[in-house]
């Protein structure tokens, strides 16, 4: 079951924030994670197959922002692999997207956005990705 865990505020060391509450949801199972946090105007991601309490805080230690989210995914759209796992981003990168959920009519939208802008832009097999560039697109 997925979980999502955010953070917004001032402190720079948000992204241990949201690796320790993504560890806490860890009891829902899941078959992989990520987080992306807001860093000097670029956004940054760690994603990975397995569970977040395999990851060492050593290695976010370089990751400061006032804003991050988090993500436990169990796949429903797309294998079990580090591309399918959330965040997802627009093809710009500017846009950083979690969701619980399924968009039944992703493929439609798909196929609207590949005719606008090609397919290159899409990273991965969910139905999720659809919505960073949806968003991009009306930015």
């Amino acid at each position: 079951m997925c979980g999502i865990f955010s953070y917004a505020g001032s402190e720079s060391k948000n992204v241990l924030k949201v690796i320790k509450g993504l560890r806490d949801l860890e009891y829902r199972g899941y078959d992989s994670w990520g987080i992306a946090v807001e860093s000097g105007g670029k956004i940054i991601a760690k994603k990975a197959v397995g569970k977040i309490s395999e990851a060492r805080e050593e290695d976010f230690k370089e990751l400061f922002g006032s804003s991050a989210i988090g993500h436990t995914r169990w796949a429903t759209h797309g294998s079990v692999s580090e591309k399918n796992t959330h965040p997802h981003f627009s093809a710009d990168n500017t846009v950083a997207v979690v969701h619980n959920g399924i968009i039944e009519n992703y493929e439609t939208l798909k196929d609207g956005l590949i005719k606008k802008y090609g397919a290159g832009q899409f990273r991965s097999e969910t139905d999720t990705e659809v919505i960073p560039h949806l968003i991009s697109d009306f930015l």
